[in-house]
């Protein structure tokens, strides 16, 4: 099974079945050509990537995964 991503941007907006390269389908849908990364800071130092800067979409990726609850 392959991965896919969705994302929320900084007014809620979300973009769903982004697939296995979630940049390249956030640059066709918003129309952009131009991307930033965007990263948050680490509790033990450090930094992580988060999503993207799309135009003006700070978008947040998400994996998406089946749930398995147990009985």
């Amino acid at each position: 099974m392959s991965k896919n991503f969705m994302s929320i941007d900084q007014h809620g907006q979300t973009q769903h079945d982004l697939g296995a390269h979630p940049r390249k389908t956030l640059m066709e849908r918003l129309g952009c050509k131009h991307v930033g990364k965007m990263y948050r800071d680490k509790i033990d130092g450090g930094a992580v990537h988060v999503g993207y800067v799309i135009g003006q979409h700070w978008c947040t990726l998400y994996e998406v995964k089946p749930f398995e609850g147990t009985l």
